[in-house]
């Protein structure tokens, strides 16, 4: 097969283990600097261009697309897509994901395990979501926060009043979450490829960080799910639609519940606590399934 992957940093460890694994498997794999490619949005004959040549010939494609840019890497994606080019991940499931309010509606619609998640866009009915998410400690979530920024925990209810005040007062849209005391700073993150769990780690935020992420100077390791576990992060995945990705999940006392489902996963953290191959593990998956026009939306939505 002949892939291309949209990844704007050619050097970062996840992508240079989807390079080889593509590469070990006989495959070539060209790594495309997302911002750097341009459209021709024609009737009938799309077209995307990348350094003054025209982009041709390829069976699949990875994203992998930073929060940061995901308005014109899904626009990217979307061009691959009309032109019959098999993605890993679909742009329509990839925005489902990271917008934060609607990937929590369509998990709650879905029966997926959440913690109680409140939303609100006037300041004055601080009390009442307050009220409603339990009250303090409290997590208040940025809509596009990332890798645990944009993420205050709360411990009364007069400092959740004045953060989220502080974030509605400069137009920044929030949510409030349930703060899941029990999980002792710690998350899971399964990793799900073609609706099953190919890998799970247990993170642990460093000290005095509620907060997990391995960007944030956590550590992991690797950790046996539980059945409903492994149900709940297939579930998430199949909720967002999406082939690949991380689930991160909580174990609460009332059960396993999802804080975030991630379209691009990082690989370095979850391979060296499992020792698994995990970038092989989505090539084999393309392999299987890439085919011309193969798209469930063809681009659509």
């Amino acid at each position: 097969m002949k892939i291309a992957m949209l990844a704007r940093n050619a050097n970062l460890y996840t992508h240079r283990r989807l390079k080889e694994a593509a590469e070990e498997r006989g495959h070539q794999l060209d790594i495309i600097d997302t911002l750097r490619c341009y459209m021709n949005i024609a009737t009938r004959r799309p077209e995307i261009y990348y350094n003054g040549e025209k982009l041709t010939g390829y069976d699949a494609v990875i994203p992998r697309i930073g929060a940061s840019v995901t308005f014109y890497g899904t626009a990217v994606l979307r061009q691959f897509e009309m032109m019959g080019v098999y993605p890993l991940n679909e742009s329509v499931a990839i925005g489902r994901s990271r917008d934060k309010l609607r990937s929590m509606q369509l998990l709650a619609r879905d029966g997926v395990g959440l913690p109680v998640t409140t939303f609100a866009h006037d300041p004055k009915q601080t009390d009442e979501v307050l009220r409603l998410a339990g009250g303090a400690p409290i997590v208040i979530k940025l809509l596009e926060g990332t890798q645990g920024i944009g993420v205050v925990l709360a411990d009364t209810d007069r400092s959740a009043k004045s953060v989220v005040e502080a974030f509605r007062g400069a137009g920044v849209n929030i949510l409030l979450q349930e703060f899941i005391k029990e999980a002792g700073g710690t998350d899971i993150r399964a990793i799900v490829v073609g609706g099953k769990v190919v890998a799970a780690m247990k993170r642990t935020g460093a000290e005095g960080d509620f907060r997990s992420n391995l960007h944030r100077g956590g550590s992991a390791k690797v950790v046996k799910l539980t059945p409903e576990e492994r149900a709940t992060a297939v579930r998430a995945a199949k909720s967002m639609g999406l082939n690949a990705c991380g689930v991160d999940m909580l174990r609460a006392n009332h059960g396993a519940v999802v804080m975030e489902v991630n379209s691009s996963p990082g690989l370095e953290g979850v391979e060296k606590a499992t020792g698994l191959d995990i970038a092989g593990k989505m090539i084999e998956f393309l392999e299987k399934n890439a085919k011309a026009g193969a798209t469930k939306t063809k681009g659509k939505g």
